[in-house]
């Protein structure tokens, strides 16, 4: 039976270094083995696990793809959008 996938709602930078700083975390692995995963520099992990820096998008789906994580875009309703 397939498995229901996890819906988390990320908002922030500090969401998104926190949920890669736990996955990592939960797969065992540390910052240095996730960066060599992913093919980039150990800096780059540490920044996004502060939820600092400004990584291109293509970093941070690489890390992301690593981590068996993903990224999904959805609509929100905007204050000014009419419904």
């Amino acid at each position: 039976m397939p498995q229901k996938s996890q819906h988390i709602e990320i908002m922030t930078q500090q969401e998104i270094g926190r949920t890669v700083r736990e996955r990592r975390k939960k797969l065992g692995i540390n910052q240095q083995t996730l960066a060599d995963l992913a093919s980039v520099a150990v800096n780059t992990i540490v920044a996004i696990e502060r939820g600092e820096g400004n990584p291109q998008l293509s970093t941070l789906l690489t890390i992301i793809d690593t981590l068996g994580l993903q990224i999904d875009i959805n609509l929100k309703q905007l204050e000014y959008e009419k419904v």
